[in-house]
């Protein structure tokens, strides 16, 4: 296999590091507008190429695609609908990490496409969307009725310290996306609408205590859509520290997220890029250890008996590698996804979603051998 993997940050990063310790991978070129960037994990040379590249170039992003056999993105999301175009055209295999729902919407209606190219496109297989999708899909499908489906997920800092008890795990931008846009939800089987932030609800985790959960944009991605008439309920939420949403919510109703300029003192400036540049020197704290949860809980019925379903997971950085929890259970999802189209495991062609062309159990027994444990449990009556 030879993969072109598109971003070179702390996703794209652990996705390389992933694919080089498959005996199976020819070469890994990793692309980026800043390929020679600092990295905090090693990765082995032998295999591996850097490659500048400017993801808005088409005619140097096609180039790079034609002599490859598989593209994953960990890109910026706003890419991805040109990416899998691109890909397609190129007739590559390709899987994203998506992120944005209506994005995903456009990449889906290239299936006729991607099937007379012979190739399969995979978007939003993160984590969240991603993994917590693919399991809250199969909670539906392993019930006869599906009253309740509720995906929680969390990037997490071990040492939470105020005012906002977290730091930057994956994008602080792409996270005041999701602060700042509505989510989609099934509520009474019917699609609704939620403000981000709102209706807190408090979880226990072992180890970690009390966490607050709030609605997001994006985690569940298309799944609202293609469940609305399978279940009755169906919601994604973020989990924070206690106090976070709140003074989120704050922050947010002040205008420091608003991307609508604003002119001070005869400047325009943005206030979400204020707040940034601002909170970022806070925010990221190298060095210091994350962690990632997550619970997905499917309620409803099976051979007549009620039964809820559970899937639990907590993620450390590993301190071996020093490739943080979020890198293992983003990065390396994308990995896995790459190596299954590459080994025919996933051969289907078209463009899917995570629970449509990823099988289960294979998918979980891979996170499994690189340490990221899915736990499950089934409770009836």
């Amino acid at each position: 296999m030879r993969v072109l993997v598109l971003g070179g940050g702390l996703q794209g990063s652990a996705c390389a590091y992933d694919l080089l310790a498959q005996p199976d991978i020819e070469s890994v070129v990793i692309a980026d507008l800043q390929p020679n960037r600092p990295r905090t994990i090693p990765l082995e040379e032998d295999r591996l190429e850097l490659l500048e590249l400017d993801f808005a170039q088409e005619d140097a992003v096609r180039h790079a695609m034609e002599e490859r056999d598989i593209v994953l993105s960990a890109a910026p999301y706003l890419f991805n609908v040109d990416l899998v175009r691109l890909a397609i055209e190129s007739g590559c295999d390709y899987a994203d990490l998506g992120g944005k729902t209506d994005i995903v919407f456009q990449q889906l209606a290239m299936g006729d496409r991607a099937r007379e190219a012979g190739c399969t496109a995979v978007p939003d297989v993160g984590l969240a969307p991603g993994l917590v999708t693919l399991l809250a899909a199969e909670g539906i499908r392993r019930l006869d009725r599906t009253d309740r489906v509720r995906m929680y997920v969390g990037g997490l800092p071990q040492d939470p310290q105020p005012p906002l008890k977290y730091q930057i795990v994956y994008s602080l931008e792409g996270t005041l996306d999701y602060y700042t846009t509505p989510s989609w939800i099934i509520s009474g089987g019917e699609l609704e609408q939620r403000e981000a932030l709102t209706e807190l609800e408090e979880l226990e985790f072992d180890e970690l205590g009390t966490l607050e959960a709030f609605h997001t944009a994006g985690g569940a991605s298309t799944l609202p859509w293609r469940f609305q008439n399978r279940v009755g309920h169906l919601s994604y939420k973020t989990l924070r520290y206690p106090g976070h949403a709140e003074i989120m919510r704050a922050i947010r109703d002040l205008g420091l997220l608003s991307d609508e300029a604003i002119t001070i003192g005869g400047h325009e400036i943005v206030p979400r890029d204020v707040f940034i540049g601002a909170a970022s020197p806070h925010l990221a704290r190298p060095g210091e250890p994350d962690l990632v949860v997550l619970r997905v809980i499917a309620e409803g019925e099976r051979d007549g008996v009620p039964t809820t379903l559970t899937w639990n997971l907590m993620d450390r950085e590993d301190p071996d590698t020093g490739i943080t929890a979020m890198m293992r259970c983003t990065g390396f999802t994308l990995s896995i996804v790459g190596l299954f189209m590459g080994r025919d495991i996933i051969s289907e062609t078209g463009v899917m979603a995570p629970d449509e062309a990823i099988p289960f159990e294979p998918y979980l027994e891979e996170l499994a051998k690189r340490g990221v444990e899915v736990c499950f449990e089934e409770e009836k009556g």
